[in-house]
């Protein structure tokens, strides 16, 4: 299912403290540059419209959470949530967040990676274009500090098996480790906005966790 069309953004909004391009640094990303405070630092791959992301940075006031989305009008969509949500510890980053992990994020520094509902890129012949390969999960490993978590999730059944085998051949991360799944509280009580558009229609959902040894 394609994307569907994003509201058009209010042009008073100042996106400056909360949208960046990867053009705008050189090397390892320092945290003192991109926020307020020190704390724990989470990194989101493909944000989406943003709702993990600024939900996440409400709830968590001492941690930070940076994102990365391709799609520049999807990136400045995630900004304005951010900046509407009056929050200083998330930011967004436009541009391929594949280049992001590989360049930009320091070792040993992250909580936490997201990765919430990837494209599958479904032709067999497209699938060297998915986010969970290899090289990808050296980066996630790289970047965790001891007893941080990956979490994975996606609708596609094959993707995640595969990826979940992927991870085991390729990485040292300790898991599955069980996800339990809640009952949202309200219409906006999703990780994403893609989870709420697959609950809503009752398909399944497969969710994942793993984590660095300490």
């Amino acid at each position: 299912m394609g994307r569907r069309a994003l509201r058009k953004l209010n042009p008073s909004l100042d996106l400056s403290r909360h949208l960046y391009t990867l053009e705008q640094f050189t090397g390892p990303l320092d945290p003192a540059v991109l926020y307020t405070q020190a704390g724990p630092w989470e990194v989101e791959m493909g944000s989406g419209k943003g709702l993990f992301l600024s939900h996440a940075a409400t709830a968590n006031p001492e941690r930070n959470y940076l994102g990365v989305e391709i799609a520049k009008k999807y990136a400045a969509h995630c900004a304005a949530r951010l900046v509407r949500a009056g929050v200083s510890n998330a930011v967004m980053f436009s541009g391929d967040g594949l280049l992001l992990f590989r360049e930009y994020l320091p070792s040993g520094r992250f909580a936490a990676v997201h990765v919430y509902f990837p494209d599958p890129w479904w032709k067999a012949r497209h699938r060297k274009r998915r986010v969970v390969n290899e090289s990808f999960l050296t980066d996630v490993e790289r970047i965790l500090q001891p007893g941080g978590s990956l979490h994975f999730w996606t609708d596609v059944q094959e993707y995640f098996e595969t990826s979940l085998e992927l991870i085991a051949r390729v990485s040292k991360l300790e898991g599955p480790l069980p996800v339990a799944e809640r009952a949202p509280e309200h219409d906006l009580d999703y990780r994403t906005h893609f989870e709420r558009r697959k609950r809503r229609d009752d398909l399944p959902i497969y969710r994942s966790e793993f984590r660095k040894p300490e």
